[in-house]
């Protein structure tokens, strides 16, 4: 029998998810294969106010009483910052690795395996896979970035928290197109921007003020927002036509 094992997790992190795990485990112990905390929660970025904590559920085969066992439980825990956990088979892993590379690649890197065996240390990412998504996904923000400049019609609050939101999204496309680029990408999400920017010679400044925007360490202008939308696309641009040729 496994016991939980947070000892990599953050400390505030670890406190708030315990009952949260402990309530499944007791409700439902025999059908899990293994529980995963991934994201901030392991890393040095977690912040207690803002961080959700994150995490994977490995069943040994899909049931959706599952579902129905730890719905209501949302409710109770979200207060703590417990997020919705995803959840999978090991089946489901091993056959969805060339469909979500990135993903993949980002709970490969960033993850705790606090109950069970670890379902994500061995799996394999194909660099022809991980080339094929962060295309798709770049040449996608770009056209998400034109229409929502469009559709805010000037109203600058809701452009930055579209801004804010966005940012999370970009981390782990980061780290996948650094690995694309041969280099081992770091944990940390500021480092993880000023890599990129020094891998692929280009200005990612406009994503550093972003991930600040979202930390409350700054404020944004008008003429900010309009500068940081420049750049930001300028960015994504270039990144693009890197993964074009890769």
């Amino acid at each position: 029998m496994y016991k939980l094992s947070l000892e990599r997790l953050n400390s505030a992190a670890a406190k708030n998810i315990t009952p949260f795990l402990s309530e499944v485990l007791d409700l439902y112990r025999e059908k899990i294969h293994s529980i995963h905390v991934t994201g901030t929660a392991v890393t040095e970025d977690f912040n207690i106010k803002t961080s959700d904590i994150n995490s994977i559920f490995v069943l040994k085969e899909m049931d959706l009483k599952f579902l129905e066992i730890i719905a209501p439980l949302g409710k109770k825990y979200s207060k703590d910052k417990i997020a919705a956990p995803l959840i999978m088979t090991p089946e489901y892993i091993i056959k969805s690795v060339d469909v979500f590379p990135v993903e993949f690649l980002n709970f490969k890197l960033i993850h705790s395996a606090v109950y069970g065996d670890d379902a994500f240390e061995n799996i394999e990412i194909k660099r022809v896979d991980l080339r094929q998504q962060c295309e798709r996904e770049l040449k996608s923000r770009l056209i998400w970035l034109r229409q929502g400049y469009i559709s805010r019609l000037g109203d600058m609050k809701a452009l930055s928290e579209d801004f804010v939101n966005s940012i999370a999204g970009y981390i782990p496309l980061f780290r996948a197109i650094m690995t694309l680029l041969g280099k081992q990408p770091p944990v940390r999400q500021h480092e993880v921007i000023t890599a990129v920017s020094q891998s692929a010679n280009i200005n990612t400044d406009a994503f550093m003020k972003i991930l600040r925007k979202k930390r409350g360490e700054i404020k944004f202008s008008k003429e900010d927002l309009s500068a940081i939308f420049t750049d930001y696309y300028t960015a994504i641009e270039k990144l693009g036509k890197i993964v074009d040729e890769i």
